[in-house]
């Protein structure tokens, strides 16, 4: 049952008060870049939630049983983005076929989830910080959907600020960055939930 508690807080911590977008400023390219629309943040939040979570059951046990024990740890990063490359591969594969609207709305910001700091954040953390499995599979999973419902709610705020009264030297990029960091600054308010923790 303790083991069970603590991977939910893992997630809801890794989701909420260290929010990868809003604390650790991580994946803002797509953050800013697809947000425009609704429908293309949610489809790129759910692309990198099964990034995210893949690249964690994949990299934690490749760190530990093949990169360790070979004396190549070094090499973590460059086997990290090889594996988060091929899932990106996979996914864009995926969404073509079956929804080729969204592809076409995602754009360039699709393959650029191989890049993105985000994913390789989780992937790099979970082994610098000795995490177990459990408690990487915890991070992966907060962390990727903490994504989505970062970007899908900062999507919805910029739709309704596209029809407000806006004043005109704030309109469009300026607005959404002062937008995002009043978001921020609410997230921060959540780190005395679990300080106590």
């Amino acid at each position: 049952m303790r083991l069970f508690t603590s991977f939910i807080l893992a997630i809801v911590s890794s989701m909420l008060v260290d929010n990868v977008v809003l604390s650790r400023f991580y994946g803002i390219c797509p953050f800013l870049g697809v947000s425009r629309k609704v429908k293309s943040s949610f489809g790129m939040g759910l692309a990198v939630i099964f990034v995210i979570v893949l690249a964690t059951v994949i990299c934690w046990p490749l760190y530990n049983y093949v990169l360790i024990p070979a004396g190549i740890p070094f090499m973590d990063t460059v086997a990290y983005i090889l594996v988060i490359a091929s899932l990106v591969q996979l996914v864009g594969l995926f969404i073509k076929k079956y929804s080729p609207s969204l592809y076409k709305s995602l754009g360039i910001y699709l393959p650029l989830i191989t890049t993105n700091c985000a994913v390789l954040g989780v992937a790099q953390s979970n082994t610098d910080q000795g995490l177990t499995f459990l408690m990487s599979l915890a991070n992966g999973i907060g962390t990727s959907v903490g994504f989505l419902a970062i970007i899908v709610v900062f999507s919805c705020i910029r739709v309704r600020l596209e029809s407000s009264n806006v004043p005109k030297a704030f309109k469009g990029l300026p607005i959404s960055l002062i937008t995002a960091a009043i978001m921020a600054m609410a997230f921060m308010g959540l780190q005395g939930l679990f300080s106590g923790i």
